[in-house]
C-alpha cells in the first residue's frame, strides 16, 4: 500500500517566512513551538554523565525511568495506579506511530479532535485508516481509536473532569481505546489540565486509556527528542513489542537525562514563569491590535483571530516581521496560533510592533 500523505504545512509558510525575514528589526518567528531557553543544567549534568553507553538500549528503557515517570504521575497528576510505561522517541512519533503500533488499518476509523494539530491524521493515513474529526465523539459508529489532546495544540482548550469521564464511559461499552495526548499538562493558565489517566476521571480503572508525554516543552528538551506514554498495560505490551522488532529505542543518555528532569519540579515552575510573563505580554499586545483571544486556558500558544481568513491574518503579521500559524494547519480558517517560544527580547520585539498599529 502507498501511502499518501499531504504537503507538510509548514513548508507552505515559506514564502511569508521571507517577507517577515526582510523587516527591518528582524524576524521574530511565532509560528513554530520550539524551545529557546536552556535546557536545566541538571539534564545537562545528567546526559553527560552517562554519555558513555556502548551497549544498546532496551525498547522499555530502564527500571529507574519507569520509576521517574510512575513517581512524575503521581505527584503532578493525580496518577495513582502502577500504569504501564512505555518511553518514546519523542510524542509526536508516538502520535504518528500509535494507529499502526495498534495494528489499526483501512476497516478502522480514527476519531480526533475537530480542531487539531496534523499528525493525528497523519498517523492514521500512515495506517490505512479512516478518519472523523469531531468533538461529539458520541455520535461516531463503529469507532476503533479516540484521540483527545488537552491541553489542546492548537486552541489551549482544557477538556473537564465531567467531559473526559463521559467519554470514557461511552467509550468503554463499546471497547474503544481512548488516548489523550497531554503533552502541555503542566502548563495551566486559566484553567488547569486533568489527565485522562485521573480517578476522578476513571474511577481508577485506567483500563483501555493511555495517556501521552513529552519533556519537550516543559523541561526545554526538544532536542532530546523525549515522550512517554503510559496506561492499560494490555495496551502497551503490543506497543512495546512491535517497537522491539522496529528497533525503536530510546538512547541510554537521553533515558538518564529524562530521569533527572522527572525527578525535578523546580525547573518547570521557572520555565512557567518565562512562558507566563511573554504570554502577558503577546496576549496584551495582541488584543490592543484588535484582536480576541479564545480559549487559550493552557498550553503554549495564544490562539488569536480577527474574524477574518486566517492566511490573509498569516500575511498581515508576516509584514510586521512576525510568523504565526494559520488555523487553516489544524482544520480552522479564522484563526491564527501565536507561540510563546521566543526569547525576552524578541516578545518585547513583536509586542512593540503590534502595540504601535
Amino acid at each position: 500500500m502507498k501511502i499518501q500523505l499531504p504537503d507538510f504545512p509548514w513548508d507552505t509558510l515559506a514564502p511569508l517566512v521571507e517577507v517577515a525575514r526582510a523587516h527591518p528589526d528582524g524576524v521574530v518567528d511565532l509560528s513554530v513551538g520550539t524551545p529557546v531557553d536552556p535546557t536545566p543544567e541538571i539534564v545537562q549534568r545528567a546526559l553527560a554523565d552517562a554519555a558513555n553507553a556502548p551497549g544498546y538500549p532496551t525498547t522499555a528503557g530502564l527500571p529507574e525511568l519507569t520509576d521517574a515517570c510512575r513517581g512524575w504521575l503521581r505527584r503532578r497528576a493525580g496518577v495513582g495506579s502502577d500504569v504501564g510505561i512505555l518511553p518514546t522517541i519523542g510524542s509526536k512519533e508516538m502520535v504518528a506511530w500509535l494507529p499502526t503500533g495498534m495494528g489499526l488499518g483501512d476497516k478502522d476509523v480514527v476519531v480526533i479532535p475537530e480542531v487539531a494539530y496534523p499528525t493525528y491524521h497523519v498517523g492514521a493515513g500512515v495506517a490505512g485508516a479512516q478518519v472523523i474529526a469531531t468533538d461529539d465523539v458520541e455520535q461516531v459508529d463503529g469507532a476503533s481509536l479516540i484521540w483527545l489532546n488537552t491541553p489542546s495544540n492548537p486552541t489551549g482548550a482544557v477538556l473537564d473532569i465531567e467531559r473526559m469521564a463521559q467519554i470514557v464511559t461511552w467509550a468503554r461499552s463499546r471497547a474503544i481505546p481512548v488516548v489523550s495526548d497531554e503533552c502541555y499538562f503542566e502548563l495551566g493558565w486559566e484553567k488547569q489540565p486533568v489527565s485522562l489517566l485521573d480517578p476522578r476521571v476513571n474511577n481508577g480503572d485506567v483500563s483501555g486509556l493511555l495517556s501521552v508525554h513529552s519533556l519537550s516543552k516543559r523541561s526545554s528538551m526538544a532536542g532530546y527528542r523525549f515522550g512517554f506514554v503510559a496506561g492499560d498495560s494490555s495496551l502497551v505490551a503490543p506497543l512495546l513489542a512491535t517497537r522491539k522488532h522496529l528497533g525503536m529505542m530510546v538512547p541510554t543518555p537521553v533515558q538518564r537525562a529524562a530521569i533527572a528532569a522527572y525527578n525535578d519540579d523546580e525547573h518547570v515552575e521557572i520555565q512557567r514563569g518565562l512562558y507566563e510573563r511573554r504570554r502577558t505580554a503577546l496576549r496584551t499586545a495582541l488584543e490592543g491590535a484588535g484582536f480576541r483571544i479564545d480559549e487559550s486556558e493552557a498550553g503554549l500558544y495564544l490562539w488569536a483571530t480577527r474574524d477574518e481568513d486566517a492566511w490573509a491574518t498569516t500575511r498581515w503579521f508576516a509584514d510586521l516581521g512576525i510568523i504565526v500559524a494559520p488555523g487553516t494547519f489544524y482544520g480552522d480558517d479564522s484563526h491564527v496560533r501565536v507561540a510563546l517560544t521566543a526569547t525576552d527580547e524578541r516578545v518585547t520585539a513583536a509586542s512593540a510592533r503590534l502595540s504601535a498599529i
